[in-house]
């Protein structure tokens, strides 16, 4: 698993705030019930002491230890049922005491035996999904949302769709880094967000954010308090295992933002991370904009894909 450790950092403190929470309920109508009961707490503390009694016994010698430990069982049984007949007898229910937990399967730690409980993996996705930038997105765009057949060019978007699925499957051994080119209205959003979705769920963390708001972010860790010990907003870009740029090039282009986009690229490939990177923008364009040294790792590093076609958006108000 390699989610954003901000991400597992929030998560852990929700389900520790998640224990002390209902451990103080828990007190709380313990301290209700011995209060109307005094009787409760007396089988309690007694109960309470069953570890120190089996010690006891296992002190006082082989012989007649069977005997003893079997009468401390059966003394144990019987304050329990007491304490069960106590609670209803008074209107209380049986488990009234009892920790409750949100998960009884995990008991709230988010592993149970060994394994990720699945309370905590839905957790950390949603919250990867929040940290990511497509929250919102991976409501109505993924690949069971993406209609083909809506194009004039099925064939070819059928092509498209199956390289983002096989992008998905193969990701940890190819990690291939994916320039999407072509007007708005094409599907290059639905199909990063859809990627993004499933990178996510398998345990990947992937960050995904307009141009716009990636030098935004660099542009904001200038003013940085360095000795405040707080993380660069913009270290998510470099360190991801997939970052995904949408509508590059439509940001409001200065020498900062160039810098920014060569250092994310240059740092990405030389750490074998990938990047999927969406413009309405061609090639020639695009070279217009950035620096040689920028476009050609774009046209030469990055495998090219072509959307192609009507605005799928225009075209769904026709049907």
């Amino acid at each position: 698993m390699s989610y954003s450790r901000k991400c597992i950092n929030i998560v852990n403190e929700e389900f520790e705030a998640k224990r002390l929470k209902n451990e103080s309920q828990r007190q709380a109508r313990l301290n209700e019930a011995y209060s109307a009961l005094p009787e409760l707490e007396k089988i309690d503390k007694e109960l309470s002491k069953t570890g120190v009694n089996a010690m006891a016994c296992a002190m006082g010698g082989k012989e007649g230890l069977s005997e003893r430990l079997n009468a401390l069982k059966e003394r144990n049984l019987e304050l329990q049922r007491a304490r069960a007949e106590l609670l209803l007898s008074t209107g209380y229910a049986e488990d009234y005491t009892d920790l409750k937990y949100d998960c009884p399967i995990c008991q709230d730690y988010g592993a149970y035996n060994g394994k990720m409980c699945s309370c905590y993996k839905t957790r950390i996705i949603e919250e990867q999904f929040k940290q990511s930038g497509i929250s919102s997105l991976v409501k109505t765009q993924s690949f069971e949302t993406f209609s083909v057949d809506l194009y004039e060019n099925c064939e070819e978007m059928k092509e498209l769709y199956n390289y983002a699925v096989n992008y998905v499957k193969n990701f940890d051994k190819i990690k291939e880094n994916v320039l999407l080119v072509g007007g708005t209205g094409l599907g290059k959003t639905h199909i990063s967000t859809a990627i993004a979705k499933a990178l996510i769920e398998s345990g990947h963390n992937v960050v995904f954010e307009c141009a716009q708001n990636v030098f935004f972010d660099f542009e904001s860790d200038r003013f940085l308090d360095r000795f405040g010990g707080e993380e660069p907003v913009s270290t998510k870009y470099l360190d991801c295992d997939l970052l995904i740029i949408d509508d590059l090039g439509a940001e409001n282009i200065s020498a900062f933002s160039v810098s920014c986009l060569y250092n994310i690229i240059n740092t990405r490939l030389n750490k074998n991370l990938p990047i999927i990177a969406s413009t309405n923008f061609s090639s020639k364009e695009l070279r217009q904009k950035y620096h040689d040294r920028i476009t050609s790792r774009l046209f030469g590093e990055f495998n090219i894909k072509m959307f192609q076609g009507k605005d799928i958006r225009q075209v769904k108000k026709t049907k």
